[in-house]
């Protein structure tokens, strides 16, 4: 049940949602705590932050999601309909007549290309007034915002009306204590060149890198995202905190770090996909999927390859053949996801796979591929899969870890080289294919006997069997985490708490409504 109504310039739409716990939070004021969510316009930043909404809604928390109108339906979508604690949604337009170039962007279906990113973040740079403009016109003001890392100017904002913001990161605190010292001390300067490895000074562990594996904004200052990126930095230390999608048991030494060493403030309140893992994430699947579950309740444990690079790795069609050779060549069964080409719908096959290969898979009961969304979590969670052929963008490899899958590691951008690490280095639940070049647009530098090589190390013989072993020990963690007494049920309830105890303290610094 949704309600619709306009404040001003502001759009308001009222989700019920589930009151899945009897806490009720209340600040000194005696009215329900609130707090404002105002995810970044992509899928790996929208999705945890709607569920996170929807965790802290489970508490007893007043919700409000701000989001622009394109993408209004789909959150609305991904809510459920329970009258006890409602979930608001508040839209704030986009400015088109400033971006004519960036028409339809800011949906999550049609992000800009590469090219058009600087213009994109000028463009979100110009959503801090309308941002404002609900603050004023909010009766009474929330009592904290949290804000993804890519509204740096979030923190300015919440300032002038005197309310806490904090700082959504989409990814783990591994790879946010890892970008502090390659940002400070620059350790790839003392290499000769791209392949050479370099330690991280001032990082727990052993912990290695290549140059190529690290963005061009980290390398070069000039680079258009490398002030965006410091004004990033800059704006999290001066923020009342962070909040991460991740538990404390799976990255203690980093928190300890980020906490201790840092002086950083932050929560864990995850893995917040599993207070819904049966979620298939608010978007339309491709393949039904009772046709896909059907088809691995007909395989072994443990015995099919789940291969899937999410929803922004854009592979060409030279690779994905190089990546169909290799599941051939190695005998696994398999389900593959493929995006669909924005150029051609029709996807035919001539152009990206081996001639008859997905008919001969189909025949011989080898292989399924699905074109465009699949239901990751409900294929992930089945017995059936043995290993996830990942890249490494931290959603996907928190669903892993949570499920207990191992992975075959395939970054591509972002901070994705980092999370790789946590997988494969420290954890040691991974088998890395072998990329080890950072760009936007994917080449073709994975051949088919590494992708075959990784799979199979992944998934025979003895040292396969032990990195299933920890990983299904880091998912029973992963789970007692988020139960009642464990570590990200604390941190989410002192986080709560925290906010609401200081109400007080804030509200006599808030200005006035115009």
């Amino acid at each position: 049940m949704a309600v619709f109504s306009l404040v001003g310039n502001v759009a308001v739409i009222i989700v019920w949602c589930k009151n899945l716990n009897l806490e009720n939070t209340m600040d000194q004021d005696h009215r329900p705590l609130h707090i404002f969510f105002f995810p970044y316009l992509a899928h790996g930043h929208m999705t945890p932050t709607i569920n996170m909404a929807k965790l802290f809604a489970s508490k007893g928390v007043k919700s409000t999601i701000i989001t622009t109108p394109l993408n209004a339906p789909y959150i609305s979508k991904s809510l459920p309909n329970s009258p006890k604690t409602p979930i608001h949604i508040l839209t704030i337009p986009f400015p088109h007549e400033h971006f004519p170039s960036l028409q339809g962007c800011e949906s999550l279906n049609a992000l800009p290309s590469p090219h058009l990113v600087p213009t994109f973040l000028k463009s979100i740079a110009m959503l801090q007034e309308p941002l404002e403009q609900v603050f004023r016109q909010s009766h009474p003001l929330p009592h904290g915002i949290i804000a993804d890392m890519f509204f740096p100017w979030a923190t300015d904002s919440a300032a002038k009306f005197g309310i806490p913001r904090i700082v959504f990161d989409g990814s783990c605190i591994f790879s946010a204590c890892l970008v502090e010292p390659i940002l400070l001390h620059k350790p790839y300067k003392n290499v000769s060149n791209d392949s050479e490895p370099f330690g991280i000074p001032n990082f727990p562990g052993d912990v290695t890198m290549v140059r190529s594996q690290l963005p061009d904004f980290f390398k070069n200052d000039d680079h258009f995202m490398a002030d965006f990126i410091i004004t990033v930095k800059e704006s999290e230390s001066r923020s009342y905190g962070m909040v991460f999608n991740s538990f404390y048991e799976l990255e203690k030494e980093y928190v300890d770090h980020y906490r201790n060493v840092l002086g950083r403030k932050s929560w864990h309140i995850g893995p917040i996909l599993l207070s819904d893992a049966k979620e298939d994430r608010g978007k339309e699947i491709s393949l039904d999927e009772h046709e896909c579950l059907k088809w691995l309740d007909t395989k072994k444990p443990n015995s099919v390859v789940y291969v899937c690079f999410g929803s922004i790795a854009d592979f060409p069609d030279s690779q994905l053949k190089e990546i169909a050779m290799g599941l051939e060549a190695s005998g696994k069964e398999f389900i593959w996801v493929v995006k669909k080409s924005k150029k051609d719908e029709i996807f035919t096959e001539e152009s990206w796979l081996p001639q008859g290969f997905e008919k001969r898979m189909e025949s011989e009961g080898k292989g399924m591929i699905i074109r465009g969304w699949a239901p990751q979590m409900l294929i992930l969670e089945h017995e059936a899969i043995g290993v996830f052929v990942s890249h490494c963008g931290w959603n996907s490899t928190l669903e892993a870890i949570s499920v207990g899958v191992p992975m075959v590691t395939w970054p591509v951008a972002a901070e994705q080289f980092f999370n790789e690490k946590l997988v494969t280095e420290v954890h040691r639940i991974g088998v890395p294919v072998g990329a080890k070049k950072w760009a936007l647009k994917v080449g073709d530098s994975v051949k088919w006997e590494a992708i075959e090589k990784a799979m199979k190390k992944a998934m025979e013989g003895e040292e396969a069997k032990e990195m299933r072993m920890r990983v299904k020990a880091l998912s029973q963690k992963a789970k007692e985490a988020m139960e009642k007494g464990g570590s990200s049920y604390s941190d989410l309830n002192s986080l709560i708490d925290e906010l609401a105890a200081g109400f007080n303290f804030t509200k006599e610094k808030r200005i006035p409504h115009s």
